[in-house]
């Protein structure tokens, strides 16, 4: 079944990379299933789930007694287009979004959400301790991974995870080396999440915005 689904989704990979080239046009037929089975070399099964996929996300739409046709071009999955996103411009949604993320936590946070984010904090200290930057990425983002799902906003919290990928790429290429800089604004998580337990929202409001400023 995983390798079947697999398949389906490498078809449907192809078809809307196909789109984008322009070899289906919008508002345009899609070959018939017979003609897309030998076009990809896969059973009828395989095209079937691929067409539902992209029917499901809107990029191919059924019609009775027409078949079916493109009816969007799809749109570069947003992992790829925060890549090649400028990160200033990153930096800037990422503060809205951990603002709103942090007022919600305040407020909705659980006894089981504020275990994981000491939890995360203990092993960002730990870390830091053992002066291992690739830890102290992990235990950071984690950290504040924790915090979003603490929101009770899981569209809000998947969105922020998302944006984890170019949070990493930043510790990883554009930090400075070493733990330094998470030593020198561990106090700052610490405060964050007295701030969360506490369920001050302006207290951890303010503290976000220095760990911002300070790109922590």
């Amino acid at each position: 079944m995983a390798k079947e689904s697999r398949l389906f989704e490498q078809v449907s990979t192809k078809i809307r990379n196909d789109i984008k080239k322009g070899k289906f046009s919008v508002e345009e037929k899609i070959p018939s299933e017979p003609a897309l089975m030998e076009l990809y070399g896969v059973g009828r099964s395989t095209i079937r789930e691929a067409i539902k996929s992209l029917t499901l996300s809107g990029i191919l739409t059924v019609q009775q007694g027409f078949g079916t046709k493109v009816n969007a071009t799809p749109t570069e999955p947003i992992e790829q287009r925060l890549r090649s996103a400028d990160f200033k411009e990153i930096n800037q949604v990422r503060a809205l979004l951990e603002q709103e993320i942090v007022r919600l936590a305040t407020k909705n946070r659980t006894d089981s959400d504020l275990e994981a984010i000491k939890d995360a904090l203990e092993k960002r200290k730990l870390a830091i301790e053992k002066e291992s930057r690739t830890e102290c990425a992990n235990a950071d983002i984690a950290f504040h991974l924790a915090i979003a799902r603490a929101s009770g906003n899981h569209v809000l919290s998947d969105l922020y995870e998302s944006f984890t990928v170019i949070i990493r790429d930043f510790f990883t290429k554009r930090a400075p080396s070493g733990v330094t800089h998470f030593a020198m604004s561990h106090h700052l998580h610490e405060a964050l999440f007295n701030a969360i337990k506490a369920g001050n929202t302006d207290a951890a409001l303010s503290t976000t915005t220095t760990i911002l400023n300070n790109n922590h």
